[in-house]
């Protein structure tokens, strides 16, 4: 996949209406389908409409619910519109792209965008790799596909190849440990206050550290949480949106990007750590991004970072130009992404606190700020960013207040 320019809204057309989410717990015990039912149910409610009127809908490439029993379980009229995103992490905001994309061309007028997981061990309900449970542990012993390059050398699930990363970044600016594990901290706080978060008591710098080594220098508590769940966004014109929220979130830019190392999990490192800055990957991406919303980084009043663990936080911050190269360490470490700080920077506990959903979390949280609703409001947000993994082929959107 080559770098994809975003797409320039010079009138922004899509706006998001409606969010809508269930609760998050370990083994529910009930069905990804129904789980995503009821999240879908909840955006129709909290946009005031009928999932009749729904025609699009934009899923992840591993997301388990087919389209055509969405339908048929909440009654769709017409679909005239159906997109999946690539990867899992790496889909978290190029998944409303995609449903900004329908809407602006004219594809359609209001496409649901959905993820639903049974993630915990003892929710797996089949062999695939991607049906519940835990992915990489169905891998088959004799691989033939790119994993094959890696998995039998001990790479086998994203924490390891994750904790290659942060320590090749260690080594070329200094970064420490402690300074991933800060991160880890400001989302326990954040979601300490959130009441739909999982992980509601806050932890010190102390308690990262006697967490347990999952793969160094990675500790539990850097960790994306394993649960069930779902979450739903609606996703329409402008026009509409204006007649059905008093806030309506819109959408001012949207791009999906990858880089030239095709290895699952290192593409965007190798931008930051091997060549510099070099004009690709994410950090070509994201001035591109801002230049299309006719903004500056400066301008963000709150980020929304995919986190499957938390030392991601600081890299992306550091592709995304939020800081200097090398400085995503020191950044978060001076309190910056913290309740009042410079950057808040997953407000609502990111996946190590509220919930790990694919991300998608991530960007009804964006919206709440934005209304103005969130648990750990930023006075007068108006500008949020929310970017999928940069590890994988990935994506960033910027959402803004009606102005």
């Amino acid at each position: 996949m080559a770098n994809t320019t975003p797409a320039v809204l010079a009138q922004p057309d899509a706006a998001i209406v409606g969010i809508g989410q269930t609760r998050f717990a370990k083994a529910m015990g009930r069905s990804e389908l129904d789980l995503a039912s009821e999240a879908v149910l909840a955006a129709c409610a909290d946009a005031g409409i009928a999932p009749t009127t729904i025609d699009g809908v934009a899923s992840y490439h591993v997301e388990q619910v087919a389209e055509i029993d969405l339908a048929y379980a909440l009654g769709f009229e017409r679909l005239r519109y159906m997109g999946r995103s690539t990867s899992g992490g790496g889909g978290a905001a190029g998944v409303l792209g995609l449903a900004a994309m329908a809407v602006e061309s004219g594809q359609a007028e209001c496409v649901v965008v959905f993820r639903a997981r049974n993630r915990t061990k003892t929710a797996s309900y089949g062999s695939g790799q991607n049906e519940g449970g835990r992915p990489w542990e169905k891998n088959p012993g004799l691989l033939t596909d790119r994993r094959q390059w890696h998995h039998p050398f001990g790479v086998a699930a994203p924490a390891h190849e994750m904790a290659l990363i942060a320590r090749r970044h260690m080594h070329v600016f200094g970064t420490t440990a402690e300074q991933f594990g800060q991160q880890a901290v400001v989302q326990r706080a954040y979601a300490a206050t959130n009441p739909s978060a999982l992980m509601r008591t806050p932890v010190t710098l102390d308690d990262w550290a006697n967490s347990r080594p999952i793969a160094d220098p990675i500790r539990l508590f850097d960790c994306s949480l394993e649960h069930d769940g779902a979450v739903a966004l609606l996703v329409t014109t402008l026009e509409r949106a204006r007649d059905l929220a008093p806030v309506p979130a819109v959408v001012l830019a949207h791009g999906h990007c990858d880089g030239p190392i095709h290895v699952d999990l290192a593409t965007f490192f190798a931008e930051t750590a091997l060549y510099g800055e070099r004009d690709t990957g994410a950090l070509r991406f994201g001035r591109e991004l801002f230049a299309s919303a006719g903004i500056v980084p400066s301008d963000v009043d709150a980020a929304m970072i995919f986190d499957h663990f938390t030392m991601a936080v600081p890299l992306s911050l550091e592709q995304y130009a939020f800081c200097e190269l090398g400085g995503g360490g020191p950044f978060v470490a001076s309190g910056a992404t913290g309740r009042g700080g410079a950057l808040p920077v997953n407000t609502h506990g990111g996946s190590n606190g509220e919930a790990f959903v694919h991300g998608v979390n991530h960007l009804s949280e964006a919206v709440r700020q934005i209304r103005g609703t969130s648990a750990n409001q930023v006075s007068g947000a108006e500008v949020t960013f929310v970017c999928g993994s940069i590890t994988d082929p990935s994506g960033a959107v910027l959402l803004g207040a009606d102005r």
